[in-house]
């Protein structure tokens, strides 16, 4: 699998990530986009965070930037891109290894162990879905915290920025590591003792939960002008943001590499 080719169709910021972690793994990369401008920034910008990544030690793979640089091509024919590749990836990536595997009805079984088996090998973190769902499976939990934020500051209980830091300095602790139900798991003596305890009270909480927010209207207004005020929606202030935010994520995930390894 090593001399195999991937074809990566769209250059775009999640196309580039796709193309650093395969050639990360030492697979030739073919990067598939419509304009010449839009590639060639795309190679500049690959460039620059492998070695942005070098830099920090953080650099994904045994291979140095320029031997990885040396794996990704650029084409914008789309046949010739796909041609001979063994695995089309269209345009989650560097820092957010997550990739959901959905197989269509159709779809052979041997497709998935071998997506499945690629993506372990690339250092992502695959799972697999039985079948094809309204959302996928991350947006699906992400909407739902959405949702309740939303009515929670709707309804006056909480202002915007402290919703936020229930989850970043609370919830998100935890998430970071581990999940909703392995959580459950250890906050009582296995699930079935945790549902033995607390099923009743989460029940009559879940009750309380208001319908589907039309997200429009004055509450939108609401959180926005807390957001603005936090962030300003000026392209310097959402991109230094954007960095920070990129910043902790390469140090999360550096943090959890070590536990792990540990």
């Amino acid at each position: 699998m090593e001399s195999s080719q991937v074809a990566i169709i769209g250059s775009g910021l999640i196309g580039c990530s796709w193309a650093m972690v395969f050639a990360a793994g030492g697979f030739k990369v073919k990067l598939y986009d419509v304009s010449h401008q839009q590639l060639t920034s795309a190679l500049e910008n690959i460039r620059k965070q492998m070695k942005e990544m070098e830099k920090s030690g953080f650099l994904k793979g045994t291979l140095s930037v320029e031997q990885q640089l040396a794996l990704i091509s650029v084409c914008t024919d789309l046949k010739a891109a796909v041609e001979g590749a063994t695995f089309i990836q269209v345009n989650p990536p560097y820092f957010v290894p997550l990739v959901e595997i959905v197989p269509h009805p159709e779809t052979d079984p041997s497709t998935t162990e071998t997506t499945y088996a690629l993506m372990k090998k690339i250092g992502q973190s695959p799972v697999k879905l039985n079948r094809e769902i309204e959302g996928f499976v991350l947006n699906r939990l992400q909407y739902a915290v959405i949702s309740e934020a939303w009515r929670l500051v709707g309804e006056g209980v909480i202002s915007p920025t402290d919703l936020d830091l229930v989850m970043s300095d609370g919830l998100g602790m935890r998430y970071a590591f581990i999940g909703p139900l392995e959580t459950m798991h250890l906050n009582a003596e296995g699930i079935s003792n945790y549902c033995e305890r607390y099923r009743e009270g989460m029940r009559l909480v879940l009750n309380t939960f208001g319908p589907v927010p039309e997200f429009s209207g004055e509450i939108v207004q609401k959180i926005n002008q807390a957001m603005s005020e936090k962030i300003p929606v000026v392209p310097k202030g959402l991109d230094a943001r954007r960095k920070w935010r990129d910043d902790c994520l390469t140090g999360l995930a550096k943090l959890k590499k070590q536990m792990i390894s540990d």
